[in-house]
């Protein structure tokens, strides 16, 4: 029996693969928090197909999206990144992702965990919405106003409202499965 997808996924398989092993699974560890907030940068103003497809070589280009290696980038490092055809060699989204390690480890100082700052938005646990259909779901709320504001302040670029949405989705702060999606009521 074929198992019901979300619609925007179809037609892909690296696209379905990560709908039905990653998309909207609560995560809670700093490094794959940090994982998503450097795609979810580089997808602002693309498709998540174009990242997802170059995921690979943002993981090998960004030393395993390793924020203390990141922090410390100068511009030998930023030089090869812009030079880089496996990535979106975007020199502002570049820049934006060494600032963004260095907020990241500011954050985790302040609160102990990243991990405990993001999930604080949503009291530490994923919200549950309930579309029919993919198309109904925003693409952001007034609660990603506020986290992206905070953010922000906070130093990160690249952090608008949308991109901040997109990382709730992505990392299960939302569940904005379809109702009728199998991965609804199993994240």
């Amino acid at each position: 029996m074929e198992k019901h997808r979300c619609g925007w996924c179809l037609g892909d398989p690296l696209y379905e693969a990560y709908h039905d092993e990653e998309w909207g699974v609560p995560v809670t560890d700093d490094d794959t928090l940090f994982e998503f907030l450097v795609l979810e940068t580089f997808q602002a103003g693309l498709s998540w197909i174009t990242v997802l497809k170059k995921r690979e070589n943002f993981r090998r280009a960004f030393d395993n999206f390793d924020y203390h290696k990141i922090a410390q980038y100068g511009q030998k490092k930023i030089d090869t990144l812009l030079n880089d055809s496996g990535i979106i060699r975007n020199k502002l989204k570049i820049y934006a992702t060494v600032t963004n390690a260095q907020a990241f480890m500011k954050v985790q100082g302040e609160f102990g965990s990243f991990s405990k700052y993001i999930w604080g938005f949503v009291d530490g646990k994923p919200i549950k919405n309930a579309f029919e259909n993919y198309k109904d779901a925003p693409v952001k709320t007034s609660l990603s106003d506020t986290l992206s504001k905070d953010l922000k302040k906070r130093g990160f670029k690249f952090v608008g409202s949308t991109v901040v949405y997109a990382h709730m989705q992505a990392t299960g702060m939302v569940n904005d499965h379809e109702v009728s999606c199998f991965r609804y009521s199993q994240v």
